[in-house]
């Protein structure tokens, strides 16, 4: 019996997804065996590589100004690889809303890079998403940096910022694909992929080829964006299942959810029942996060004390939901609503956590 996966990352997968890898893991495309098993060098595993870039493409509604990479090391390795390419003796801006944008300035300083602080929410415990923003007036940044979704606090960028003095560049691993993109202004975005997208391993970057061009001189390859352009992400052997799996995400989102706007729907539609929940209690679960900075994603909240919290996440375990347990530096309740967790499991968090009140309010 599965149960309801509400784990922050790795995440709940589209059960369609895994029943179409489970059918084809002995024998994938008639090649007599698991696509884990196939040459990264062979036609048919290219030809999926390569499929699963334009379905990404076709999703967000842009075309080949921007290049698909298919990486690994996850976002931590990328907190490192955009100053190295971009950065080192340069002066950046960073907004800082929580512990993965604090780790990505922190590598941008061990890298080399002149780190601004544009804003931050420290001071409010990252309880919300700054609007207002001090950057230097001079000397030019190189870019502007920031985390979209922060899985810790549960807030989330319902707006970008505007009027940013030098193109954007962000971490969108935990929001990735959950809502329709404007990347007017974006050089650059990274996003693990195990939270909306497929398993660990895989790490997707977004990137304007003229952008990746203005990279540092003599990197090593594989800290060098421009290897992953010139090579179409097969300069060594990448994650080829990851990538796999990542594509019937993809055909999923697009044929049966119908696209961004759609998911964007469903995922507002779930975040709210789960939020009237919290916000009608009474107080006797308490959101973390401001309002106005919600998360859609990961929705953080507490009870009166820890021993509660403790028996909350033991009965919701009993009851077949996983995963409610918050970041091990925080503490509390975290439920994630990553794509595909549907809104039939969100009613049955939310029906146990009225009767866990009942009991124990």
């Amino acid at each position: 019996m599965r149960v309801i996966n509400f784990n922050g990352g790795p995440a709940a997968l589209p059960v369609p997804v895994l029943e179409r890898a489970a059918a084809e893991m002995l024998d994938w495309q008639g090649t007599g065996m698991s696509i884990m098993e196939n040459s990264h060098r062979d036609k048919k595993v290219v030809a999926m590589a390569e499929e699963t870039q334009q379905i990404l493409l076709d999703l967000l509604g842009v075309g080949h100004e921007w290049k698909v990479l298919f990486c690994q090391g996850g976002a931590s390795l990328q907190f490192a690889m955009i100053p190295m390419n971009f950065a080192v003796g340069e002066q950046t801006e960073y907004i800082d809303t929580g512990l993965w944008s604090t780790k990505a300035w922190q590598e941008a300083q061990i890298c080399g890079a002149l780190v601004h602080e544009a804003a931050s929410s420290k001071k409010a415990d990252f309880t919300y998403i700054p609007t207002e923003f001090n950057y230097l007036s001079s000397p030019a940044p190189r870019y502007v940096y920031f985390t979209s979704n922060n899985t810790v606090r549960g807030t989330q960028w319902h707006t970008f910022p505007q009027d940013a003095p030098a193109p954007l560049i962000a971490d969108m691993s935990s929001d990735f694909l959950s809502r329709p993109l404007d990347l007017t202004n974006f050089v650059l975005v990274h996003a693990g992929a195990q939270k909306n997208v497929g398993p660990a391993g895989l790490t997707i970057v977004l990137i304007r080829p003229e952008f990746a061009a203005t990279g540092k001189k003599n990197l090593p390859h594989m800290l060098d964006y421009r290897t992953y352009i010139e090579h179409d992400s097969m300069f060594n052997t990448p994650p080829v299942f990851s990538i796999y799996i990542a594509g019937l995400t993809m055909k999923w989102l697009r044929d049966e959810i119908g696209g961004l706007a759609n998911i964007q729907k469903l995922n507002q539609a779930k975040s709210e029942l789960l939020y009237q929940a919290i916000d009608n209690s009474g107080g006797f679960y308490r959101g973390t996060a401001r309002p106005d900075s919600r998360s859609r994603m990961n929705v953080t909240f507490r009870l009166p004390d820890e021993d509660l919290e403790r028996s909350f996440l033991e009965g919701a375990k009993k009851a077949g939901m996983v995963g409610l347990n918050g970041h091990r530096s925080v503490g509390g309740i975290r439920a994630s609503l990553y794509n595909a967790v549907d809104i039939a499991s969100v009613k049955t968090l939310v029906d146990f956590m009225g009767e866990f009140q009942k009991k124990r309010g």
